[in-house]
């Protein structure tokens, strides 16, 4: 079940990574001042293991395991705009950054390779690790920042994943993390510091247990 004092959990998506304002971003979470923790999307870097995996003919476990890695390099280049960003990839280095009073910037592979529920399947995004991550860590909230614009009126998983705005398993993970998740679309973007810091803001998801 979900903690009102637990984390918050944000998804930058991979979209975002050649925006003029994501080292502004990167600053607004950063300076949150609350527990957070980021999932890096996987961005070009993930783009370039779809593009090469038709043309290599490497195995989907082998796509999954480098699209991850792809995230992680996100994660790095996030974490490389400000100290208080620190990366982390397991739960104890996440507890430990979030102890420090830090952001912790979530380096997912060593994690969720070993996870049995994830799929190693294109269908399993950034967007739906960033959710069964936000169960591990009995999260309050669940934002996801996407370049996407949306209504302000609730919306549900299962529509968003019928939409492509977030990948088909997203639904699953939502509802078993317990997380109140919502969806930053551009409009939302430079409210980023009080979507974390205060009152939600954006599009809230609505999980099929919920509905």
């Amino acid at each position: 079940m979900r903690q009102s004092d637990g984390p918050t959990v944000i998804k930058i998506g991979g979209s975002c990574a050649g925006s003029l304002d994501l080292r502004r971003w990167a600053a607004m979470v950063a300076g949150c001042g609350r527990r957070v923790v980021v999932v890096p999307g996987g961005g070009p870097f993930a783009d370039a293991v779809r593009a090469a995996q038709p043309r290599i003919g490497f195995d989907e476990d082998a796509a999954h395991h480098m699209a991850m890695l792809g995230m992680e390099q996100f994660g790095h280049a996030l974490a490389s705009f400000d100290r208080r960003l620190v990366v982390a990839d397991s739960m104890a280095g996440l507890r430990r950054v979030l102890a420090g009073h830090k952001v912790a910037v979530w380096l997912p592979a060593r994690m969720a390779m070993k996870a049995a529920d994830i799929p190693a399947s294109w269908q399993v995004t950034s967007d739906s690790l960033a959710a069964w991550l936000a169960g591990k860590l009995r999260a309050a909230r669940l934002v996801l920042l996407k370049q996407v614009e949306l209504a302000p009126q609730p919306v549900a998983a299962t529509e968003l994943a019928e939409r492509g705005i977030v990948d088909p398993v997203f639904p699953r993970f939502l509802a078993a993390s317990g997380a109140a998740a919502f969806i930053l679309g551009p409009a939302d973007h430079m409210a980023v510091s009080a979507a974390l810091c205060h009152d939600p803001l954006g599009t809230p998801v609505v999980s099929p247990e919920r509905r």
